[in-house]
C-alpha cells in the first residue's frame, strides 16, 4: 500500500473487503479454519482440499501423502493463528529497548512440529496469508515481518469476523507493511521536526517553565494529523480532542494550529481573552481552542476540551460533547462526521477507573459515539513509578479488551508505523464505529515536568535516554540512507520553522484578543449576565390553559393495544384526574409539564440517571413498559417540534455525570439533567463537581446549563441515603457561577426547569430534589401556578401565616422541614410565627426576603431551621447573607439563631428512634416550644 503525502486515493476510498481469494477453504463466515472447527473437522476439509488440488493439477491421489500434508496444513494454520494472538509479544516496541524479550517458544516452527527439512517443504495453506503454499522458513518470515515489526497487533479477542479480516487484510502477506511515498515520508519528518523544534524553542525561551513536553514522543504529531486528513476523505468533519498534559502545547500548535503568538502571549503570563472577557484563568497546560484545518479541499472542524490536572476527567466530558454534535448534525444514525480522540498517558490508562467507565460507554444507546480512537503515548513510566508497580497487566491497554477494541502496540522511534496506525485506526473507526486504541511505546526526554529529576528513581532508564538519539535524527538518518532528503533539506527545515518562531515570538509580546469564542455557533444569541443581579433575576414561564391541556391529555393517554401495569394505570387515572379538576399537581406531573412545554417550544430534554425512566422512587413513569411484550411507550416523545430523551444510564457517576456535563457544553438549546438515584450518590462524582460544574466557567470560559437532580432530605432512612451533602455545593458558590435551589413545590419545579432555557445565559443548577415530598398532601400545586404570567419564586410563604404586623418570631429554612414546621405551629395554635422557605439558596434571594423583613415590623426573633447536623446543611453559608438582609430591612433582630441538630460526623442517623426525637427537637426548638418535652414525647412514642 503506497500513500502519496498522507493521503490514500480519494477514488478508491477505503478498502471494503479481502484482499485475496481464500481459495478452497470451505467457510465463507471465518477468518480461518481454526477459527471454527474442531481438528477432525479441519483434518477432514484440508484432505478434502488437498485432494481436489491433487486432481486438479492432474496427479494420482496418494491417501498417505494427503494425510501427511493435512497434518502439515493444520500445524501451520495453528502457527498462523499463534502468530495473530501472540506476535505482539515478540513486536520490536521499545525505543530503548529496555522491554525487549526472548521469542515467545510458541512463535517458533520447532514449537508446532517443523524442524530439519520440513522447513523448506511446501505446505498447503489456501490463500491464507495472500500463499496457495509456502514453506514454512517463508511463511515464518512473513508473519515475523506481519506481526513482530514496529507494530504489534491485538485483534483476535474482537468476536465480530469481518473486524479481525479488516486487520488481516491489511497486515498479512509478503507485500504489506508500512510503505510512504517520498512526498510522504518528508511530509512526516518536517512534522517531526516541527514538534522537536518547537519544545526547543520553548525551553530556550522559557528557562526553568513547566511546558510537560513532548520530547520522546514526537512521532504522534504526524500520526494526530494524518487522522485529520484520512479522516475528511472518509466523511469526518468535525473532532473533539481530550488530553492530559504532556504535549497539549505542541498539540495545540502543531494539530490544531493555534496561533504560536498566542501561545507565547500565555506562556508569558498574558491572557489570551481581552481583560473585560472575565475569568480566573488557568495555566498554559490546561486550555483548549477551536479551529478549522483543510486539507485537499475538505474542511474539519476540531476543538480541545480545557481540563483539570485530574488525569482522565475530560474523557467523559469529551464523548458528551461528541454525542451532542452528532445529534445536532443529525449523525446519530451513521456516527461518520463526528469523531472524539482522547489522548491518554500509559499509567493513567491503566490506573484510572473513568477510562473504564467510558469505554463502557462506546455499545451502550444514549452513550454510543460511534468509537473513539485511543492515543496512548506510553512513557514506560508514571510520574516516577515503574510499570510493573502500576498495573498487574503486560500492557496499559489492556482494559479495553473488555469492549473487543483493536489495540495497535507501536514503536514511537518510528514515525511511519505511528503515522501508519493512525491512519487504520481511523479508517477502522469510519467503517465499524468501534473504539479503536493505539498504543505508541515511547519515552520522556525529561521527568515529569522539565524541572524533575527523574534519576533519582528511573537512574538504569535515564542513562539510557541521555545517549539516545532523537526522533528526528534516527528517522532523519533513515531516509537519507533511503535518499529521500539530504542533510542540508533537514537543516533547512529546522532553520525555516525556528525562524518562523522568532518572529511568532515577538509577535506574542503585542498580542491582545480582540474577542472571546464562548459564545460563537450554537452559543449565539447567549451570553453572560450583564451584572450579578441578572443572575438572581427572573423571567415569566407559565404556559398558556390550552398547551397545558393538550400536554395533560399526552401525559394520561394510554395507547390503544399497549398494556401498562395496574399500579401504573391507577396513576394515571390520579394524574387525570388533576388535569379535569386543575388541583392536586405532585411532583411528577409538575416535572413532567415542563418537560412537555420545552419540547413543544422546539427546545430538546435529555434526562440519564441510573433508574430515571421509572424514577428511584417509582414517581416518574417516563416509559410506560407493556406487560406482555415489553415494548416501550414514552408519552412525551408525542409532543411535537422538540425532542425528549430518558435514560436509564450505566451504573456510574463520575462517568455519566461527565458526559451530561460535555453534552450541555455542546447544545445549550437542550435541557440536560443528570439525576442521581441517590443525592449521596454524587460523591462519586465529586471530581467533575469541583474541577468543571463549579469552576469551569471561570477557568476555561465555557458556560454550561447543566441541571443535577439530588433527592435530599432526613427521613430516617440512615446516614447513607440522606443527605446530598447540600454544604459542598454551596461551599462551592462564588461569583454567580452556580444555582443551588431546595424546592418544595411542584409549580416552583416546573417553573426553575423552565427558567434554564429561557433566559439568555446558561449556568449549572443543582436541585435538592424530595423524596417524602413526592407524595406529600402539603407539597401540591394548583393548574394557576403553571399557567400566565408565573414565574419561579426564590422565596416562599405558608399559606396559614400570621399578618405581618403580628409575626414576632420568623423562622426561615429550606426544603421539606417547612411542612413539619407548617404542620407542628398550627397544631400548637401559634399566631405570632411565619414560616418563610428560601427556594433558592444561591444567588441567595437577598433582595425578596430584605422586602418582605422590612413587611415585618413587630419582629422580635430570626431563627434558621434545618434538618441537616449543624455542620451540613445551609447554616454557616446563609447566616451572613441573613445578617446583612436584617441590617438592610432595619428590623429589630440583628442575626439568626440555629436551631437544628448537633454537629455531627455522619450525615444522618440510622435508627429510626433517634431520627424522630432529633426532628421532633429541632422543630420545637425552632418554634420556641419546650425541647425536652419534645424529646420526652418522641421517645416515648
Amino acid at each position: 500500500m503506497t500513500y502519496d503525502g498522507f493521503d490514500f486515493d480519494p477514488a478508491e476510498g477505503p478498502q471494503q473487503g479481502p484482499s485475496w481469494q481464500r481459495g478452497n477453504w470451505p467457510l465463507a463466515d471465518s477468518d480461518d479454519l481454526t477459527a471454527a472447527l474442531d481438528p477432525m473437522q479441519m483434518q477432514a476439509a484440508l484432505k478434502a482440499a488437498v485432494r481436489d488440488a491433487s486432481k486438479a493439477a492432474g496427479k494420482p491421489v496418494d491417501e498417505a501423502a494427503i494425510a501427511r500434508a493435512a497434518d502439515r496444513s493444520i500445524r501451520a494454520m495453528m502457527l498462523i493463528r499463534t502468530y495473530r494472538v501472540r506476535g505482539h509479544l515478540a513486536a520490536d516496541l521499545d525505543p530503548l529497548g529496555l522491554s525487549q524479550q526472548a521469542l515467545p517458544a510458541d512463535l517458533t516452527p520447532e514449537y508446532h512440529g517443523f524442524t530439519g527439512s520440513e522447513l523448506d517443504e511446501p505446505v498447503f495453506l489456501g490463500g491464507t496469508m495472500g500463499f496457495e503454499s509456502a514453506t514454512v522458513r517463508q511463511l515464518i518470515d512473513t508473519l515475523r515481518a506481519n506481526y513482530c515489526g514496529k507494530v504489534g497487533l491485538e485483534y483476535m479477542h474482537i468476536s465480530d469476523v469481518e473486524e479481525r479480516r479488516f486487520f488481516q487484510d491489511r497486515m498479512e502477506g509478503v507485500d504489506k507493511g508500512v510503505e510512504f511515498t517520498e512526498n510522504g515520508k518528508k511530509a512526516i519528518l518536517s512534522k517531526v521536526i516541527e514538534a522537536e523544534t518547537f519544545e526547543n524553542f520553548l525551553a530556550k525561551k522559557y528557562v526553568g517553565t513547566k511546558r510537560f513536553g513532548l520530547d520522546g514522543g514526537e512521532s504522534m504529531i504526524p500520526a494526530l494529523e494524518a487522522v485529520i486528513k484520512y479522516g475528511g476523505q472518509l466523511g469526518l468533519k468535525e473532532i473533539v480532542y481530550g488530553m492530559p498534559h504532556r504535549g497539549r502545547l505542541n498539540v495545540l500548535a502543531n494539530v490544531m494550529a493555534k496561533p504560536y503568538r498566542v501561545i507565547f502571549h500565555e506562556f508569558s503570563g498574558g491572557s489570551a481573552n481581552p481583560d473585560d472577557v472575565g475569568g480566573s484563568g488557568d495555566v498554559k497546560y490546561h486550555l483548549g481552542t477551536s479551529t478549522d484545518r483543510e486539507f485537499d479541499g475538505i474542511s474539519v472542524h476540531m476543538s480541545l476540551v480545557p481540563n483539570p490536572s485530574h488525569l482522565e476527567a475530560v474523557d467523559p466530558v469529551v464523548l458528551g460533547k461528541v454525542r451532542a454534535q452528532q445529534v445536532v448534525r443529525d449523525d446519530l444514525a451513521d456516527h461518520n462526521q463526528v469523531l472524539p480522540v482522547l489522548l491518554h498517558g500509559d499509567a493513567a490508562f491503566a490506573g484510572q477507573g473513568i477510562v473504564w467507565e467510558c469505554l463502557g460507554f462506546s455499545g451502550i444507546r444514549g452513550y454510543n459515539t460511534g468509537g473513539c480512537i485511543h492515543f496512548i503515548v506510553n512513557n514506560q513510566i508514571g510520574f516516577t513509578t515503574s510499570p510493573q508497580f502500576a498495573r498487574s497487566s503486560p500492557y496499559p491497554s489492556d482494559v479495553a479488551k473488555g469492549v473487543q477494541a483493536p489495540i495497535l502496540h507501536v514503536n514511537g522511534d518510528d514515525p511511519e508505523a505511528v503515522t501508519f496506525a493512525c491512519k487504520m485506526a481511523i479508517d477502522f473507526r469510519q467503517r465499524f464505529h468501534r473504539d479503536v486504541v493505539i498504543d505508541m511505546w515511547c519515552y520522556r526526554r525529561f521527568g515529569h515536568n522539565e524541572g524533575d529529576e527523574p534519576s533519582f528513581t528511573q537512574p538504569q532508564m535515564y542513562a539510557q535516554i541521555r545517549k539516545h538519539p532523537k526522533v528526528s535524527k534516527i528517522y532523519g538518518d533513515r531516509l537519507i540512507a533511503e535518499g529521500v532528503v539530504t542533510q542540508d533539506w533537514i537543516d533547512e527545515t529546522a532553520k525555516t520553522f525556528s525562524d518562523q518562531l522568532e518572529v511568532e515570538f515577538e509577535a506574542g509580546k503585542t498580542y491582545k484578543a480582540n474577542k472571546a469564542d464562548w459564545f460563537a455557533g450554537r452559543w449565539s444569541g447567549l451570553h453572560m449576565p450583564a451584572d450579578p443581579e441578572t443572575a438572581r433575576r427572573n423571567i415569566e414561564t407559565g404556559i398558556d390553559k390550552k398547551l397545558m391541556e393538550s400536554l395533560g391529555r399526552t401525559l394520561t393517554t394510554i395507547p390503544e393495544g399497549h398494556e401498562v401495569h395496574k399500579t401504573l394505570r391507577r396513576v394515571l387515572e390520579a394524574k387525570r384526574e388533576m388535569f379535569d379538576k386543575g388541583e392536586g399537581f405532585d411532583w411528577a406531573t409538575g416535572e413532567a409539564l415542563a418537560f412537555g412545554s420545552l419540547v413543544s417550544e422546539g427546545y430538546a430534554v435529555r434526562l440519564s440517571g441510573q433508574d430515571s425512566g421509572r424514577g428511584t422512587f417509582s414517581q416518574r413513569h417516563a416509559v410506560w413498559i407493556d406487560q406482555n411484550t415489553g415494548g416501550r411507550y414514552l408519552p412525551l416523545e408525542q409532543v411535537p417540534h422538540g425532542r425528549f430523551e430518558v435514560l436509564d444510564s450505566p451504573l456510574s457517576e463520575y462517568g455519566v455525570l461527565g458526559f451530561e456535563y460535555g453534552y450541555a457544553m455542546a447544545d445549550p438549546k437542550t435541557l440536560v439533567l443528570w439525576e442521581a438515584q441517590f443525592g449521596d450518590f454524587a460523591n462519586g462524582a465529586q471530581i467533575m463537581i469541583d474541577q468543571f460544574i463549579a469552576s469551569g466557567e471561570a477557568k476555561w470560559l465555557r458556560a454550561n446549563g447543566l441541571v443535577m437532580l439530588l433527592p435530599h432530605g432526613m427521613e430516617g432512612q440512615g446516614p447513607e441515603h440522606s443527605s446530598a451533602r447540600l454544604e459542598r455545593f454551596l461551599q462551592l458558590c462564588a461569583g454567580d457561577n452556580i444555582q443551588v435551589c431546595n424546592i418544595t413545590t411542584p409549580a416552583n419545579y416546573f417553573h426553575v426547569l423552565r427558567r434554564q432555557m429561557h433566559r439568555n445565559f446558561r449556568k449549572p443548577l443543582i436541585i435538592m430534589t424530595p423524596k417524602s415530598l413526592l407524595r406529600h398532601k402539603m407539597a401540591v400545586s394548583k393548574a394557576s401556578e403553571f399557567q400566565g404570567n408565573s414565574h419561579f419564586m426564590r422565596i416562599l410563604s405558608d399559606p396559614n401565616q400570621p399578618e405581618d404586623k403580628d409575626i414576632k418570631r420568623l423562622v426561615l429554612c429550606s426544603g421539606k422541614v417547612a411542612f413539619d414546621l407548617m404542620e407542628a405551629r398550627d397544631a400548637a395554635g401559634d399566631k405570632h410565627t411565619a414560616i418563610i422557605r428560601l427556594e433558592q439558596l444561591y444567588p441567595f434571594p437577598g433582595e425578596p426576603l430584605t422586602i418582605r423583613l422590612k413587611r415585618m415590623v413587630n419582629l422580635e426573633e430570626v431563627v434558621w431551621a434545618q434538618e441537616e447536623a449543624r455542620n451540613n446543611g445551609s447554616w454557616f453559608f446563609v447566616e451572613p447573607f441573613i445578617e446583612e438582609c436584617l441590617a438592610d430591612a432595619g428590623v429589630k433582630p440583628k442575626r439568626a439563631r440555629y436551631a437544628g441538630r448537633v454537629a455531627a460526623a455522619s450525615p444522618a442517623t440510622g435508627l429510626a428512634k433517634r431520627h424522630q426525637a432529633e426532628q421532633g427537637a429541632l422543630i420545637a426548638d425552632a418554634l420556641g416550644h419546650n425541647v425536652r418535652e419534645e424529646i420526652r414525647r418522641q421517645r416515648g412514642s
